[in-house]
């Protein structure tokens, strides 16, 4: 290995990737522009924020002698922080709002609401003298946040309305203690997929890896370097290298993008200087296998698809799919899993740079990276040639 054709073999590689558009958007600007998407869409969800719910009205006792209990129910729920109170004067156009998805829900108060309450007050001990009645309650079953919040939000609106603000403080031989204040959380989830996305952007070398290796193999190029003092490793690692400074520019363009859009990630310079280091290590990965993919295929057209074969199973068990059950047993034979989780265990858990767990992590992604590299050398090296 000669140190000046590496390095010349480097710059070789990098001028060659910045005059090929479809390589520089497969590596800096689908990575960039995935991490705006995302971002931007997901970055509002479970932000900690107040959820309201559109919740239509519709109250029949109006007329009645007892009116004021229903107005003051409708009043009750009205000065709900959560609900956007919308008035209807009959049943049918509020269920059509309902059924449209206008409404996550909607309450119908029926005639004799107020005379419900009177003869309770009336009897409080004798449930066979009361008046019942039923307040009509729709929810959209189409938004599970609004089956599973307003039934017992309406419930706590009507007894605030019907006992006073002390509803809930009646008479108990069991107290509940008066709750702690406790910090909750405002992450997203763009929050919980922004780690994977450093996985995301550099899975696709290896197809980059794999069909700009089979080009330059079917073109003669790898035969008229055995004329040259180059050997076959420096070939090797000036890609390795090559990649491994497109590894870097992708980290620092998702971390730019991700501040733009307001990401915050719980971590220092420590931490941002180890995503750096683990993505370098992690590109190995993705230049071994696309070695081997280029090992096997006969053309560039077939080393896009058996670099598939190594981009997809990362790319669904490894970066931010949600998984379940066996699939995490699994997606532990991931390269990409493994940096997901150092970079997760930083930004999202606040973990310090001494966690022994992140430095595990890295371990794992540099020794398969090393063993792919060392793989993708050896076949390469017998028949990228031939």
């Amino acid at each position: 290995m000669n140190r000046r054709r590496i390095l010349a073999l480097t710059k070789k590689n990098l001028k060659m990737m910045t005059r090929e558009p479809a390589v520089l958007f497969m590596l800096i600007i689908f990575p960039l522009a995935m991490t705006f998407v995302f971002g931007l869409a997901f970055g509002g969800i479970g932000g900690g924020g107040t959820t309201s719910f559109d919740v239509g009205l519709l109250n029949q006792d109006v007329t009645s002698p007892q009116a004021e209990w229903s107005q003051a129910f409708a009043n009750n729920l009205t000065s709900s922080e959560v609900f956007v109170i919308h008035h209807f004067d009959d049943n049918v156009t509020g269920q059509d709002a309902l059924l449209q998805g206008n409404l996550d829900a909607f309450i119908v108060i029926p005639e004799g609401f107020g005379v419900s309450i009177e003869s309770y007050y009336g009897s409080p001990f004798d449930p066979s003298a009361w008046d019942n009645s039923t307040i009509g309650l729709y929810v959209d079953s189409g938004s599970m946040m609004a089956v599973s919040a307003v039934p017992p939000l309406v419930q706590e609106a009507l007894l605030k309305s019907i006992f006073g603000e002390d509803a809930m403080a009646m008479g108990l031989p069991v107290d509940i203690g008066s709750p702690a204040l406790v910090e909750s959380s405002t992450l997203t989830q763009w929050d919980f997929m922004a780690p994977g996305i450093f996985a995301f952007a550099a899975i696709f070398m290896t197809m980059i890896v794999a069909q700009s290796m089979t080009v330059e193999r079917d073109e003669g190029l790898l035969r008229r370097l055995r004329t040259t003092p180059a050997s076959s490793a420096d070939y090797m690692l000036g890609h390795t290298f090559s990649y491994m400074i497109i590894a870097v520019v992708q980290v620092t363009l998702v971390l730019a993008a991700s501040y733009m859009i307001g990401y915050r990630p719980q971590t220092g310079i420590a931490g941002i200087g180890f995503t750096f280091v683990i993505s370098l290590a992690f590109s190995l990965v993705s230049v071994g296998f696309g070695l081997i993919s280029a090992t096997l295929s006969k053309s560039a057209e077939t080393s896009t698809g058996i670099s598939f074969a190594f981009i997809m199973p990362q790319l669904f068990f490894g970066t931010f799919m949600p998984l379940g059950g066996g699939m995490e047993v699994f997606a532990n034979f991931m390269p990409s899993k493994h940096i997901t989780n150092a970079i997760a265990t930083l930004f999202l858990r606040g973990a310090p740079i001494t966690a022994t767990v992140i430095w595990v992590e890295l371990a794992i992604v540099s020794l398969v990276g090393v063993l792919l590299i060392a793989v993708g050398i050896i076949l390469f090296g017998r028949q990228g040639t031939r």
